[in-house]
């Protein structure tokens, strides 16, 4: 029954649930990790036939707080809250949802900031470095505990859409669909330069002590700082910057000085400091080195449509115009090397002046699209 105070359209109050591992997990370094835990949430119910689970795979600097708010604070809302609810485009009153926080996270799943069960310390620069693939089967474990041995769909964006794309490649007869949206097949030379300027932004801060900052009681500040303004500018297209700041100046003239002086300077440095407050900074260098590795044709000399042969998913490929860190163009590769297969694939190329951000936002076409594919699958499991 929903509840009258909620606004429409939300799962109202949500709580996080958390599930210990003592197996231990084999990472693609060749090591080894456990006893952890993830921390996940739950929307919607699962049906007798556990036929209409949805796994979420959140981005860089998301959770699994997908939905919902938090009861000690309704200001507290999921991510993707305008994607996810009854009568949103994946819609709880038909699907059974699942949100994540992987591994290596700094929201409850066992990451650097976790006690080493050995030294009772934080793991810090002990902790493994991970990849997609480490993060797929660590969800894989998840689900098995939940009973779920198929999914109806995998989808993200960004980085989650990356880790759909795996899904389909690791566990292929465990997915029916997968919605990758603003993601790419593997990251180009310029978004790994990107990412390693970030890195040397917080561990040539002079509080991040080679990772173990934990000890010292303090933290990176000025580094993350640095490594959340350099993504924002990433994550915007010139045109949504403009349109929003363009060269207004606070105080109407220059001060001739090093002062914050322009709207743009305002908001990245607001944007920084509140990131450095709630992320860990060992999990900024492990996340973006996840999106580094993560390339499938690897391991067939290059060749995409190769690797995506083993995939049995039917596809959702989603970009935007103005995306300028993960193009379309990237989003049509994975297009071409599906079709290659003759997999069944569906790509929205969706007009918006919002960037790398789009998938995050409230746009008509793009949640046309959306909606129009999630009730595709939920005449499929649900029906």
């Amino acid at each position: 029954m929903v509840d009258p105070r909620e606004p429409a359209g939300s799962v109202g109050t949500v709580f996080p649930q958390v599930l210990h591992f003592s197996e231990p997990l084999p990472l693609s370094n060749g090591t080894v990790l456990g006893p952890y835990q993830l921390v996940y949430e739950t929307y919607g119910t699962l049906n007798a036939s556990k036929s209409n689970a949805i796994l979420i795979c959140h981005a860089l600097s998301g959770t699994h707080h997908v939905a919902g708010h938090y009861a000690e604070d309704p200001r507290s809302v999921g991510w993707w809250d305008n994607m996810v609810g009854p009568g949103k485009p994946v819609d709880t009153r038909r699907f059974f949802v699942i949100g994540v926080n992987n591994l290596g996270g700094c929201h409850g799943s066992t990451g650097p900031a976790s006690l080493d069960p050995v030294t009772a310390s934080p793991h810090g620069a002990r902790f493994p470095f991970l990849t997609v693939e480490d993060w797929v089967h660590a969800q894989a474990r998840l689900a098995d505990r939940l009973g779920i041995h198929v999914f109806a769909a995998v989808m993200g964006g960004s980085l989650g859409g990356m880790q759909a794309l795996q899904w389909t490649l690791t566990f292929p007869e465990r997915v029916r669909h997968a919605l990758i949206i603003a993601a790419a097949p593997c990251l180009s030379a310029q978004n790994i330069g990107f990412n390693e300027v970030a890195r040397q932004a917080i561990t040539s801060d002079p509080h991040f002590h080679g990772g173990d900052y934990y000890a010292h009681g303090v933290i990176p500040e000025r580094g993350l700082r640095l490594a959340r303004m350099l993504g924002h500018i990433t994550y915007l297209s010139d045109d949504a910057m403009m349109t929003k700041f363009g060269r207004e100046l606070l105080g109407g003239t220059p001060h001739f000085s090093l002062d914050v002086e322009f709207e743009i300077e305002s908001y990245l440095r607001y944007q920084g400091k509140k990131f450095s407050e709630r992320f860990d900074a060992n999990t900024y260098l492990i996340m973006t080195k996840a999106l580094d590795y993560f390339d499938p044709a690897r391991r067939t000399g290059g060749n995409l449509s190769r690797a995506l042969s083993v995939a049995q998913a039917q596809f959702l490929v989603v970009s935007f115009t103005t995306d300028w860190r993960f193009s379309p163009a990237r989003s049509r590769e994975i297009v071409k090397g599906l079709l290659d297969n003759r997999i069944s694939v569906t790509y929205a190329e969706i007009d918006s002046n919002q960037g790398h951000d789009a998938f995050l936002m409230e746009n008509s076409d793009y949640f046309a699209v959306m909606r129009a594919y999630l009730e595709r699958i939920a005449r499929e499991c649900c029906s």
